[in-house]
């Protein structure tokens, strides 16, 4: 394989935030003074106290539009873009493709969008979810269950969302709901949330800082993107025979042979324990269930809260060890949960409805993990489960699934190559963990 065809750039790139303690501009700040009025951390130039305001004094709109009459039946795919809770995610507006036309928008105009409003959902699971609308929006309306927050000139909204975002912020909301359900909240409380404000300069050097650290997480989920689109390709092509390896004289491998992975792995579907022998007394043995099953990853014993505490015959064939690969064969995420387990101190032992499959001697587990987690695995499973209840697939059927399989040293070859990749995945992902955590202690402590 050609490495300069496959090569993806992922070295990590010196970040240019830093901790509180690192940055010269930020230091730490004692709030016993001035009745609480200074926050934790704050830029050095900065020493008057904030200011105590109602937010309905601060702003010149707090409102929400409506669903239009007809409903669904008159979205359009282009025209002015229709908002609704959905688009509205924490710090970002994600459009989609629902559309109301020029004449409905009209009609509508007092819940017009403009660019720098915030956005915040009222209503339902999402509520307090907000973003600022980007100064390159155009123009566009919202639903019933986003509000419109419009700030006066001399405030700044990527000050504000940031802090409905924090801690702080979401307990003003909390405490605001109305209703039985406390899952609604209305024009008036939020015009009454009480607001920690300092100047303008402040704002707006506060707002320059996170939003930096939002365009870190930005860059970061799209290389994250960029590396999973570039994997799928790759698995496609291998899995195919389109890219081949060569050994190591620079000869062809041997044809492939195309069989159901049964021929080539040993699958046990788990043990039924009876209820009376299973426990939360963490004196037995973790038993490891399809909800411990993640996409790459497993919780282990420390995470489980299930145990066996009785003797059986046999105990050992039922124990999952290093090298195992284990796959959920239930629950809505059936076919998509599986990982292989590389470390294992405690053992435990497998449940029913939780694959346990290891290689036989003429396949290698890193192949036949790859494929499990492939697209063309989740869309097989996705055929062959019928059920009109819980989603499930079976033993038989696993084993039933058709995949190309190489000689074991070019099978290695392919696993090692994937499994490089996975492993720049995730040290993405681990940056995007950081500088996430990053940012919720900034919101903890750069505001009052």
């Amino acid at each position: 394989m050609n490495n300069s065809t496959t090569h993806i750039e992922t070295e990590q790139h010196n970040s240019s935030l830093q901790t509180a303690n690192e940055n010269p501009n930020l230091s730490l700040r004692g709030t016993k003074q001035s009745q609480h009025l200074v926050p934790k951390l704050r830029f050095k130039e900065f020493d008057d106290l904030w200011n105590v305001e109602l937010l309905g004094n601060i702003v010149s709109k707090v409102g929400s539009g409506s669903t239009p009459s007809g409903g669904v039946q008159v979205y359009q795919t282009s025209g002015i873009p229709f908002i609704r809770s959905q688009n509205v995610y924490d710090n970002k507006l994600v459009l989609d493709e629902t559309h109301i036309s020029e004449k409905i928008h009209e009609k509508m105009k007092g819940s017009s969008v403009q660019s720098n409003d915030i956005l915040l959902n009222i209503t339902g699971g999402s509520i307090g979810r907000s973003c600022v609308v980007p100064n390159e929006f155009d123009e566009g309306n919202v639903n019933q269950h986003v509000c419109i927050i419009r700030l006066k000139s001399n405030y700044t909204p990527k000050f504000l969302q940031p802090f409905l975002a924090s801690h702080k912020g979401q307990k003003l909301i909390f405490q605001g709901q109305t209703g039985s359900g406390r899952e609604g909240i209305n024009f008036q409380s939020i015009r009454l949330f009480k607001l920690n404000l300092p100047s303008l300069p402040e704002q707006q050097k506060i707002a320059s800082f996170l939003s930096a650290v939002d365009e870190k997480i930005q860059q970061l989920s799209k290389k994250k993107k960029l590396l999973e689109v570039y994997k799928k390709g790759v698995m496609q092509q291998l899995f195919s025979g389109k890219l081949r390896f060569k050994d190591e004289n620079g000869k062809e491998y041997p044809e492939w042979e195309k069989s159901g992975l049964g021929k080539h792995i040993d699958l046990f579907s788990g043990y039924a324990f009876k209820g009376e022998d299973i426990s939360e007394n963490e004196n037995g043995i973790p038993l490891l269930r399809g909800i411990n099953i993640t996409e790459g990853y497993i919780r282990h014993s420390l995470e489980m809260d299930r145990y066996f505490n009785k003797d059986i015959k046999d105990i050992e064939k039922l124990m999952v060890k290093e090298g195992d690969l284990v796959l959920s064969m239930d629950g809505s995420k059936v076919g998509k949960n599986s990982a292989l387990i590389t470390k294992f101190d405690e053992g435990a032992l497998l449940v029913q409805r939780v694959a346990r499959i290891r290689s036989l001697k003429t396949s290698t587990i890193e192949f036949i993990y790859q494929h499990i987690r492939s697209t063309q695995f989740i869309r097989y499973v996705d055929t062959v489960n019928t059920s009109s209840g819980i989603p499930h697939i079976s033993s038989k059927q696993i084993k039933e699934f058709k995949i190309n399989f190489p000689c074991l040293e070019e099978q290695q070859k392919i696993a090692s190559f994937l499994s490089a990749i996975d492993s720049k995945i995730e040290r993405v992902s681990h940056q995007i963990n950081q500088t996430q955590s990053f940012k919720k202690g900034l919101l903890q402590q750069m505001f009052v």
